[in-house]
């Protein structure tokens, strides 16, 4: 092992070049000592071989750097002196031939062919850079094409809004001028659209509804007869609840004698079948109201309880006293005209009460009470 590294170092001392060959360096070294160690011809060839084929492979490596380096000092060089490639080598070299990286390059051939690539890498550099602000300039334009059409589009879209506005405001206007012209002309809630309809057009202010359509302006003239109608019901029931001789009983022929010279009677309408089927429906609300305000009394009456059916049962006391309760609730007392209805009434709680039984202890949840039930 001692005697391959020995070896190894007489040939780094030998200065071998690539083309050396082992005869060669055989017949130059034999004589040493470190030559003669290796005792085998085929073995020092073996090593000088080995050695060789590194050799000539770190020589290659060197060599291509050494040429990429001369290369690179080259463009620098040329670099240097803004050589863009418009003139001529022959013209060019004149200048650079005092210049080390200039002589560093092997021939002049080489030379040239190196201004070549130059020449060729910056012609390629400025297409790439022209490509580029091409399509720098290509961004840009788009870019201001797209904010053109989103402020034509934003432009556009208020002028729609403004415009939607504004045929709004004129509708609105259109409806308020119709409505005014009814108010003035249509009293009755018992007009009809069609006979309305030729008397409206003979006034001017017809003219200023004219952006309506036909069936905007019957839906306008519905809703202001129903409005009429609506006022005048409500007066016509504000008379029926002062007049304080109603009750539940009341007959409309008792009443008609009451009322009718009351202007809110009058304006309700000309029909005597109208008002009374408005005063009977009036009754029949005062009736189911009153019915209802009697139920939420019973359950406000705690002197009713699950017990009364079975003490009533027993005695008749016991409804007697539940009634001396009740009478000193209006409530009570507005159902004077049908007793015996109210009388149903009580009797009903009470035996919806006695069917549920006792009242659950404050602590008892819903479901507990339920299946006690």
């Amino acid at each position: 092992m001692q005697a391959k590294e020995e070896f190894r170092k007489m040939m780094e001392e030998a200065k071998l070049n690539v083309r050396t060959t082992f005869s060669e360096f055989a017949s130059k070294h034999a004589k040493d000592l470190r030559f003669k160690a290796i005792e085998k011809m085929k073995d020092r060839e073996a090593i000088f071989t080995e050695f060789m084929t590194a050799f000539r492979k770190k020589e290659k490596e060197d060599s291509k750097n050494r040429g990429e380096k001369v290369k690179h000092d080259f463009f620098e060089l040329l670099a240097d002196h803004h050589m863009e490639g418009q003139q001529r080598w022959s013209k060019v070299k004149d200048k650079l031939e005092g210049d080390h990286r200039y002589k560093a390059v092997e021939s002049s051939a080489m030379r040239e062919e190196l201004y070549k690539q130059y020449v060729e890498k910056q012609a390629k550099n400025l297409d790439s850079e022209k490509e580029k602000e091409l399509e720098r300039q290509a961004r840009i334009e788009a870019s201001l094409r797209e904010r053109e059409r989103e402020v034509q589009k934003a432009r556009s879209e208020q002028t729609k809004e403004i415009d939607r506005e504004r045929e709004q405001h004129k509708r609105e206007e259109a409806i308020q001028h119709f409505r005014a012209l009814m108010s003035d002309m249509v009293r009755s809630p018992d007009a009809s659209w069609s006979d309305t309809r030729r008397n409206l057009r003979k006034d001017h202010r017809w003219e200023s509804a004219s952006l309506l359509e036909r069936d905007e302006k019957e839906k306008l003239f519905n809703e202001h007869v129903e409005a009429l109608a609506k006022k005048k019901k409500e007066h016509f029931r504000q008379l029926l609840d002062e007049t304080t001789l109603i009750t539940l009983t009341t007959s409309w022929k008792e009443v008609k004698k009451l009322i009718k010279e009351d202007p809110r009677c009058i304006k309700f309408s000309s029909s005597d079948r109208k008002k009374q089927r408005e005063f009977e429906d009036y009754i029949k609300d005062k009736y189911i109201t009153a019915k209802a305000d009697f139920r939420t009394l019973l359950k406000e009456t705690k002197f009713i309880t699950y017990r009364s059916r079975k003490l009533i049962q027993e005695s008749d006391q016991h409804l007697k006293d539940v009634e001396k309760v009740l009478q000193n609730d209006k409530r009570y007392l507005v159902l004077d005209c049908v007793p015996d209805e109210r009388r149903k009434l009580i009797m009903s709680y009470i035996e919806d009460l006695d069917r549920r039984g006792p009242p659950p202890p404050p602590t008892a949840s819903e479901p507990t009470r339920r299946s006690k039930n």
